[in-house]
C-alpha cells in the first residue's frame, strides 16, 4: 500500500527555553518562546521528516509536551487557534 507523502504543518511544543545550538538542530523550523516552553512550528515534507524531529528531540533528551498538526499555516499565522491533533 503506498502512503502520501505530503508536506503537513506542525507544531511541536517542548519544556524549557532551547539554545541557539538546540535549535540548530530543526532547521526549517521556526521557534518562538511562549512563557517556560519553546513552540516549534513550520511544514515538514513528509513523515519521515517528521519522525526525524521527534528523535532528534529524544536525542537532546528535550521533554516534548505535545504535537499538533496544523490545519493550514502554524502558530503566527493561524485563525481563531484551529489545530487537531496528529
Amino acid at each position: 500500500m503506498n502512503i502520501p507523502t505530503t508536506s503537513a504543518c506542525y507544531e511541536i511544543r517542548l519544556r524549557g527555553h532551547l539554545s541557539q545550538t538546540f535549535l540548530g538542530a530543526f532547521p526549517g523550523l521556526r521557534a518562538e518562546i511562549q512563557g517556560a516552553e519553546t513552540l516549534l512550528s513550520g511544514t515538514l515534507p513528509d513523515r519521515a521528516a517528521l519522525h526525524g524531529a521527534l528523535a532528534q528531540i529524544e536525542a537532546l533528551g528535550l521533554e516534548l509536551i505535545e504535537l499538533h498538526r496544523c490545519d493550514g499555516t502554524p502558530v503566527s499565522g493561524r485563525v481563531h487557534g484551529r489545530r487537531r491533533q496528529a
